[in-house]
């Protein structure tokens, strides 16, 4: 998050490099930042994975995404609330993971926004057509309610950042089992 492709600001390369020496696990890296082609290179330095982009977030989709592959990574695409899964009939064949947002970038503790359930389905269907592994992300309003109905949905993979964290850490343990339990 950069202050301006949405309103706060988070970690940045440097951050990501100084944690990737601590673990072997997989970086994914969701680039809310605009434009976000001049900071691909930093990132991948860095040692993300995986690095995802908006489509909003620079002039051209196709070249953003055929460059995070040319940096030896894995690309990934974000789907907000409003973007139609129509777009990725034109770029599926150069994602390794799609994301949908089911809230509106920038804050966290929103609701999630139900009509993201349909959008999931819908590129769950359209990745399985692909025959690609791909992987299907969901961020934003995640609980263990809502955890459950986008797995149904066709979710791979869940953010949930509120819903892990509410509590203080007594609670964090408590907090990850309800939502495994989705």
């Amino acid at each position: 998050m950069d202050g301006h492709f949405v309103p706060n600001i988070t970690i940045g390369p440097a951050i990501v490099k100084a944690l990737r020496p601590h673990t072997t696990k997989p970086f994914d890296v969701h680039l809310m930042i605009s434009p976000v082609d001049a900071y691909l290179d930093a990132f991948a330095e860095a040692g993300a994975d995986t690095i995802t982009v908006h489509p909003e977030a620079g002039p051209h989709i196709h070249r953003s995404l055929q460059h995070i592959k040319s940096l030896g990574k894995r690309a990934g695409v974000v789907l907000n609330p409003a973007t139609p899964a129509k777009m990725l009939d034109y770029i599926l064949e150069m994602v390794d993971l799609v994301l949908v947002m089911s809230v509106n970038p920038g804050f966290g503790g929103q609701s999630f926004i139900d009509s993201q359930l349909r959008k999931i389905a819908a590129i769950r269907k359209m990745i399985d057509a692909s025959g690609r592994d791909i992987d299907l992300e969901v961020d934003g309003g995640i609980d263990a309610r809502t955890a459950k109905l986008a797995i149904e949905a066709g979710a791979d993979a869940l953010v949930a950042g509120t819903a892990t964290f509410r509590g203080g850490p007594d609670a964090y343990a408590d907090n990850i089992r309800a939502l495994r339990g989705a």
